[in-house]
């Protein structure tokens, strides 16, 4: 069975949602879920007393994985609710985009 592509970034109360496949829920997810884990560890090992370049270490792993993640839904973003908005002539999504990528290279 193919793969559907949904954006469906709908206006909402409060902001905008979108409708994501199963799969691409699940990875994300994961993902969240490795990070949340390596945050963990990171409070462990300050518990524990650990060296601070172990530490520090560990808290770049950390932002490696979130950049990654990043870069995981941004793609994601522009493949779907950014192309879909301009196929349907809503140009500011790209004014949208823009923002995001400044707050992003921060």
């Amino acid at each position: 069975m193919a793969e559907e592509k949904h954006c469906c970034c709908c206006e909402m109360t409060g902001g905008k949602t979108k409708v994501r496949t199963d799969k691409e829920y699940k990875d994300l997810m994961n993902r969240l879920k490795r990070i949340e884990g390596q945050v963990r560890g990171i409070q462990n090992m300050l518990e524990k007393n650990a060296y601070c370049t172990d530490i520090l270490t560990q808290v770049a792993a950390v932002n490696a994985a979130l950049n990654s993640f990043n870069k995981v839904l941004l793609a994601d973003h522009i493949r779907t609710c950014v192309a879909d908005n301009i196929r349907e002539g809503n140009d500011e999504v790209v004014d949208e985009l823009v923002t995001t990528l400044q707050k992003l290279m921060k």
